[in-house]
């Protein structure tokens, strides 16, 4: 039979280290082009919102993942304590 181990701690380490990568990653603001009114910079503004907003959600959905493994790794940690103490 095939046996299949938790290390804990180890899985626990990598979910920080991607945490706090995560928490480094940002975009600036595109900032000011100062008083021109030209269609590209118009579509280049919406197109660094829209970026901008699609990496911001992207963030919110590892995040929520980091969490939802963090809790599933428990969890399996919890049920194979209790397996080893029957």
């Amino acid at each position: 039979m095939t046996e299949i181990k938790l290390k804990h701690d180890v899985v626990m380490s990598h979910l920080d280290k991607v945490k706090t990568t995560l928490g480094k990653l940002s975009l600036p603001d595109p900032g000011s082009v100062g008083e021109n009114k030209l269609d590209f910079t118009d579509g280049w503004l919406e197109r660094e919102a829209a970026i901008k907003k699609n990496v911001s959600e992207y963030i919110k959905v590892v995040e929520k993942n980091i969490e939802d493994t963090r809790a599933s790794v428990e969890l399996l940690k919890r049920q194979d304590e209790a397996m080893v103490r029957k």
